[in-house]
């Protein structure tokens, strides 16, 4: 792989972009800039979003335009204010180190005297949405007869929202001896027709297939009745709110903002983006995302382009879009910079027919899962409480005799009956109605494209449980990577649940007893490891911790389905909830490696 200063990129801008933690070019970026330093060649390209294009056009024009002059070298035209100050944002850190350079953005919604300003006092690059840029035009307030430099950035999407015939108005003003540069996620005849008419042979750079999506997004889907929707996603969410930091897509400002409101209500850490917001409401909302002081956004389409956030775990469609290409706008927001995301489904009834639809456009494959029961999400929460008291370290500080005297009293129960208090206030947040709730999900042949649930996994498979968790130095991402480095499994097939001293494998049955094998009996730094179905009552791992899991036939996504409950019992053997003996299928496991840590032994196979 090779480094930005390989690319030609001069010193200046090379100690901002290592600044910004920048190191080796993503692909998009490799190929672009050099053509756009060393030629003097128009470009076409092709990239999903999130794959680095900013910088992949920001980076040369930087390094090409001249501080000196007070004139537009430049111009970058993007569809949304969001995207507009993104850019913008991204160029001023690029220039740190480059004195005199003056970059500003021009957009609806903001002060048009401001920002006429602001150019008046010169501006070397100007990043603009089509619709401001032209109305600055029709009063003379920015020339851009001189600009050497024309970038389109989200090409398609200025299609979809109408700005075809603004676009051709602007470029029409420009000089005809000049370079664009062209970007789109999708390549629609409207985009050609604007590459013919307005670049000269462009160089076609392409990163990926034409709508195709990230192959670290797993894309799920879920069928509910429409009048189950809202209640289906408040399932999903509280199942995930361990982790969940999402964008939730609706079709209207008025969905948007309704379902918001019902989640705020609800008590969920969330808000909303839509057009009807004033720019100072916008971003207030995005900062606060930004911050994770919210986790979950709901947004429009046309809200959410040019959102640039790190670290989404889940983007979830509410409704799906009307343009397919928008579902890979869409699920684009996550599994960025080489991190997995889920882009996350719920399908209507009727929808089954889209859904195949954006399988063969975008060439990816869903998969069905199930929304959890109320008991599953019950459970799931209660794991996550008592591993928080696990995990919650003691400050010997705060222990004055006032606090003494209050763990004199508690001290005086008995252990269990403790213990059963403490859960007891955690239970009483879910009422028996809650626990009680119907199952969510719609029964039938949902697609039209064969069998139903044909891909299915997830919810509806085997759970397996390992006794390694969060204290062995495992998140999910490392822990799923792992599992699926040991049983030769991919990880877009698991789906795993890290708590403390344990975790959960969710595969399908097929895959569940090839994990038990490759993980059972080994050692982890030196810890035995156990795997195996997830019963109904807690088992401890290695360090003698056990885990909390729900009721009878409730352990999580799938509970027990498939397995014998009555052979499992009789494998329960000393009280460290280690499994001896048993029915040896492996002779031998050796040593395998998996970066620092290492699996080794050898371990007997579940009799099922």
């Amino acid at each position: 792989m090779k480094k930005f200063s390989e690319l030609g990129v001069d010193t200046l801008i090379l100690n901002a972009i290592q600044e910004m933690g920048y190191e080796s070019p993503t692909p998009i970026q490799e190929q672009t800039i050099p053509v756009y330093l060393e030629t003097q060649r128009d470009i076409l390209g092709l990239a999903q979003t999130g794959t680095g294009k900013t910088a992949a056009f920001g980076i040369p024009l930087i390094q090409l335009v001249e501080p000196q002059s007070r004139a537009v070298q430049a111009l970058v035209i993007c569809p949304t204010r969001e995207l507009c100050l993104q850019i913008s944002k991204d160029l001023y850190a690029y220039s740190k180190y480059k004195p005199g350079m003056n970059i500003v953005s021009v957009y609806g919604g903001s002060s048009i005297e401001k920002q006429i300003s602001e150019i008046k006092r010169g501006a070397q690059i100007v990043v603009a949405t089509p619709g401001r840029l032209m109305d600055l035009m029709g009063r003379n307030a920015v020339r851009i007869n001189e600009v050497s430099y024309v970038v389109l950035d989200e090409a398609d999407e200025m299609l979809n929202m109408g700005f075809e015939e603004d676009v051709e108005y602007i470029l029409s003003h420009t000089p005809e001896q000049k370079r664009v540069c062209l970007f789109s996620a999708t390549m629609p005849r409207e985009i050609r027709n604007i590459a013919n008419r307005y670049m000269n042979s462009p160089v076609e750079i392409s990163v990926g297939k034409s709508n195709s999506g990230n192959a670290n997004i797993t894309h799920q889907y879920a069928t509910v009745h429409a009048k189950d929707k809202y209640a289906a996603l408040k399932r999903y969410i509280d199942f995930n709110s361990d982790s969940i930091y999402a964008i939730i897509f609706c079709k209207t400002k008025n969905e948007t903002q309704e379902i918001s409101d019902k989640l705020i209500k609800d008590g969920y850490n969330a808000d909303c983006l839509h057009g009807d917001l004033s720019q100072g409401q916008r971003e207030k909302v995005m900062n606060r995302f930004r911050h994770h002081a919210i986790k979950i956004l709901l947004a429009t389409d046309v809200a959410a382009r040019g959102i640039d956030v790190t670290a989404l775990t889940h983007v979830i469609h509410f409704q799906l879009p009307d343009e397919i290409e928008n579902y890979t706008h869409r699920s684009g927001r996550t599994g960025r910079a080489g991190k997995t995301g889920v882009s996350f489904t719920l399908l209507n009834m009727r929808e089954g027919g889209r859904l195949k639809d954006i399988e063969r456009l975008s060439n990816i494959k869903f998969e069905r899962i199930m929304i959890p029961s109320a008991q599953q999400v019950r459970d799931k929460k209660l794991l996550a409480f008592t591993d928080t008291i696990i995990n919650t370290e003691i400050e010997e500080t705060i222990f004055d005799k006032e606090v003494e005297r209050a763990i004199e009293a508690l001290m005086m129960l008995d252990h269990k009956e403790l213990v059963q208090k403490i859960l007891s206030l955690e239970l009483r947040r879910f009422s028996v109605d809650f626990v009680n709730d119907p199952d969510l999900n719609a029964s039938g042949n949902d697609r039209s494209s064969g069998k139903e649930g044909s891909s299915s996994r997830g919810y509806k498979g085997n759970r397996v449980f390992v006794s390694l968790g969060k204290k062995d130095g495992f998140d999910i991402r490392s822990f799923k990577d792992w599992v699926a480095e040991l049983s030769g499994i991919s990880w877009k097939n698991l789906h795993v649940d890290v708590s403390g001293v344990y975790s959960f494998v969710d595969a399908a049955p097929e895959h569940a007893d090839k994990i038990i094998t490759s993980l059972n009996g080994g050692e982890f730094n030196g810890r035995p490891v156990r795997a195996e179905l997830s019963g109904d009552k807690p088992r401890g791992g290695g360090g003698g911790r056990g885990g909390y899991r729900g009721g009878e036939d409730r352990g999580g996504f799938g509970g027990d389905r498939g397995g014998d409950r009555g052979e499992r019992s009789s494998d329960r053997g000393n009280s460290r909830g280690f499994r001896s003996g048993g029915s040896s299928e492996r002779s031998s496991g050796g040593k395998r490696p998996y970066g620092k840590r290492e699996m080794e032994g050898s371990g007997s196979r579940r009799r099922r």
